[in-house]
Parts: structure tokens; sequence; C-alpha cells
């Protein structure tokens, strides 16, 4: 099965290997570059504990001065691949959450001293979960700060419009809410609305998959959890079903 991964890189080239060591072929189309903002060496000043609800968040310290005081805190981690990446950047304390920023804050409520500790939530610009306030509701003190942003894609690549136009491409996978608008707008700039209703949309969850509404008449299924696994596991299927 040919399959559109629109994630930014690096993980968008990470995700193709993985999908063709799977049996599948898989194309690179990012919708979004990841821009790093960095943090300051200030901003840890009182700070017990880090939390980060994405890989990009804990990328996005990476050269910068306050990286070597960080690794000496404990970091809670959203899921299992952010918590990978942390022991990879070398955290040596790492609570590993359960896959959502939203399962993820009574987890730590129940593991912090709400009179000693101060948290801080590392986040890209757009959150979809406003954990910080989430937190200071459960009685944590918790701070946020904006450490990396996403531009979206202006075009497609020619090679994906071409795949697409083509009718190479059997399913897109599309992991946020962002990257679904995005692919809804560029589907409009390059006038493939026809050529897309042949394309299974995969989606994280439901909020993705309502973004993907101005394009209507086209066949999209959502992953039962918001993980990585959980869409590759639709993509299995999917590609069984079309063999079928």
């Amino acid at each position: 099965m040919h399959v559109l991964v629109t994630r930014p890189e690096p993980d968008s080239i990470k995700l193709v290997g993985v999908l063709q060591k799977r049996g599948h072929t898989a194309q690179a189309a990012p919708l979004s570059s990841f821009v790093p903002l960095g943090l300051d060496a200030d901003d840890l000043e009182g700070v017990t504990g880090l939390i980060a609800t994405s890989r990009n968040a804990l990328r996005a310290i990476v050269g910068s001065d306050a990286l070597q005081s960080a690794r000496g805190l404990t970091v809670f981690t959203v899921g299992a691949a952010t918590a990978e990446e942390a022991r990879r950047m070398g955290f040596a304390r790492v609570v590993k959450g359960p896959g959502t920023a939203a399962e993820l804050g009574p987890l730590v409520a129940s593991l912090v001293d709400p009179a000693e500790d101060l948290l801080l939530h590392l986040a890209g610009e757009r959150m979809a979960h406003d954990l910080a306030s989430e937190l200071g509701q459960l009685g944590v003190r918790a701070e946020t700060r904006i450490v990396y942003r996403m531009d979206h894609a202006a075009r497609l690549p020619p090679q994906v419009i071409e795949a697409i136009a083509g009718g190479h491409v059997d399913a897109v996978l599309l992991m946020s809410p962002d990257a679904a608008a995005t692919w809804t707008r560029l589907v409009g700039v390059h006038a493939l609305g026809s050529a897309v209703r042949s394309i299974l949309h995969l989606c994280l969850s439901e909020a993705v998959a309502r973004r993907l509404a101005p394009l209507g008449g086209i066949e999209v299924e959502v992953a039962g959890r918001p993980t990585l696994e959980e869409m590759l596991a639709l993509v299995d299927l999917a590609a069984a079903n079309i063999g079928g």
C-alpha cells in the first residue's frame, strides 16, 4: 500500500522507514517544519521538574544553555516515544505517561509534592491541552514555556502532487489537527479535491478528523487510541483489506 507520511522532519523520514519495513510503499510529505525557540537557564530557576508532551518539546532545548541543568531534573513525558527521546538526550530521571496529555496531568499530580515542587511544561506555540492550568486546579504549581513552533507548508512537493493526481496514493497519515487543516488547505491549493476521494485518510483522533470536513466525501478512519502504534495498526489493516 502506498502511504503518504505528513509528519515534519526528521520524524517523517523515520516513519517512512518503519512503514517500508512493514511491507508498505511510503512517501514523505511533511506538512510543517520544526522551529526551535530554545530555553534560557534563568527559566529553570526554582523548577524541580519538567513536563514534555512531545518529542519536539525536548528537541527544542538541544543546544540551549539550559540543557545541562535540565538533565538533572525529573522529566514527566506524555508517552513511550517522548520518554525514549528524553533518555537519549541524557535525562536520568524519566517518568513515562500513559500516552495523552489529558491522562498525564493526574499522574503527575499523584507523584509530586504540591508544597515543594514547581513544574515547567515545555510546550509548542499551539497547545491542544493546557496542562499547567489543569495541574493548578489539582493543587500543583506549574508554568508553561513555549519552546518551539511549527511553520506550515505553503505547497506540497511536486512528486507528491504527481503521485496523488496519478491515483498512486492509497492512504495518508494525519497526526494532528494542524496537519489535517494544512492538508485540507493544500488539497484546495493544488486542485486535488477529486483525486483525494480515493485516498483513505487515517487520523490520530476525532479532533484530527474534524479538520477534514471541508473536503467532504472522503474515506476517514480514526485510531482507537492516539498513538503511533495504533496508526501503524490502521495502515496494516487497510493494506490487508485492499489485498483481500
